[in-house]
């Protein structure tokens, strides 16, 4: 029985990882085609080429950030990966995620900040001037969460994270009276609210409950710089479910509906909001 119930957690298993490897596949792949429409010549939109281009870029950031990471999951404070690959090594997978998580929240500043000065909403603008700094706060602490092992700053990272989409929330917020048909909004809100539900009720609860649970068994920090050393050294190949489980719920809605919020945050720039903005 305990041999079945292994195979049947690896076959689980890769079917989680064939399923995130096809959604990213796919996501690479639409964001090509949105590449294509937005590169073609057009009039009303809001903003410049070099605009579009800067969207788009940061849009390819997160796409290609997720489907890196979806080929090579890991869970950075455990050190566990699917794959013996040198990429899977935390520092390297650590730093990817870095750069798109800063790259898929500055796409939401640069939109609110659109929208705000066109209708002239300084809740949008404010919102727009403050999510990016607090999401380099937050990597800092998911920096030191990963180095340290200590699951506390994890869950300060998430919830840094709450009060920043709580932000862009309130900035969209403001904005629904603008809109002649506010679709673009109200899902967008609709699904901020499904991801601050996501965060109090599983995330950020899953993280303290490991945090407890490490300082109750007495498990040893490491400093920093000892960290630093560990995550370019050490990664431990699993393939138990098991050791997975907690993982999947949010790497899946991670590397899926975040990552199409982006494409759609990307395409709403220039082909979307202009024609739905009641001051226009």
């Amino acid at each position: 029985m305990a041999l079945e119930a292994r195979i049947s957690g690896v076959v689980e298993l890769a079917w989680w990882w064939g399923l995130l490897t096809l959604v990213s596949t796919l996501n690479i792949a639409f964001w090509f085609v949105l590449y294509g429409i937005l590169q073609e010549p057009r009039t009303g939109g809001f903003g410049s080429m070099s605009g579009i281009e800067l969207m788009l870029l940061l849009c390819a950031t997160y796409v290609f950030g997720c489907a890196f990471r979806s080929l090579l999951p890991r869970a950075d404070v455990q050190r566990i990966c699917l794959f013996d690959t040198w990429p899977s090594d935390v520092l390297i997978g650590r730093t990817v995620p870095t750069m798109a998580e800063i790259g898929f929240v500055a796409q939401w500043a640069i939109i609110l900040h659109a929208l705000g000065t066109t209708a002239g909403a300084d809740t949008a603008l404010n919102a727009a001037l403050v999510i990016v700094p607090f999401i380099v706060i937050a990597e800092c602490f998911s920096w030191h969460a990963v180095l340290t092992k200590d699951y506390l700053f994890h869950a300060i990272e998430n919830s840094i994270w709450a009060v920043a989409f709580f932000i862009i929330g309130m900035g969209l917020c403001r904005l629904l009276p603008e809109f002649n048909g506010p679709v673009f909004a109200i899902v967008s809100i609709a699904g901020i609210a499904g991801y601050l539900a996501f965060l109090a009720t599983i995330d950020v609860p899953m993280y303290l409950t490991r945090w407890r649970s490490d300082a109750a068994s007495g498990t040893r920090l490491l400093c920093p710089l000892e960290g630093l050393r560990d995550v370019s050294i050490r990664r431990v190949v699993t393939h138990d479910i098991a050791e997975w489980k907690e993982e999947i719920p949010w790497m899946s809605l991670y590397f899926s509906v975040a990552v199409w919020a982006s494409l759609d945050v990307c395409y709403s720039f220039e082909s979307y909001l202009p024609r739905f903005l009641a001051v226009n």
